[in-house]
């Protein structure tokens, strides 16, 4: 299974969902918005067009780490992967 990741080093949840699909053997594509424009474009046009995050902008919350499925399914919630 590959999961690409969306997030950055400096957000905790995003560290701790790395570290759980590392030991999962889950192979990872990680876009670090903190180190990347590109990375963080991509982030933004998910943040700005998906129904997903409208809690988030209303709450004026990041919404990081997302995490896409290979499937396109997309999620914030790692346990819906490793369950």
């Amino acid at each position: 299974m590959k999961v690409t990741v969306i997030g950055s080093h400096l957000c905790e949840d995003t560290r701790n969902a790395l570290e759980v699909l590392k030991s999962k053997g889950v192979e990872i594509e990680f876009f670090n918005i903190s180190e990347s424009l590109d990375s963080l474009k991509k982030y933004l046009s998910y943040r700005e067009t998906e129904d997903m995050y409208k809690k988030v902008r209303e709450n004026g919350g990041i919404g990081i780490p997302l995490l896409i499925l290979e499937d396109g399914t997309k999620t914030f919630d790692i346990n819906e992967i490793v369950k």
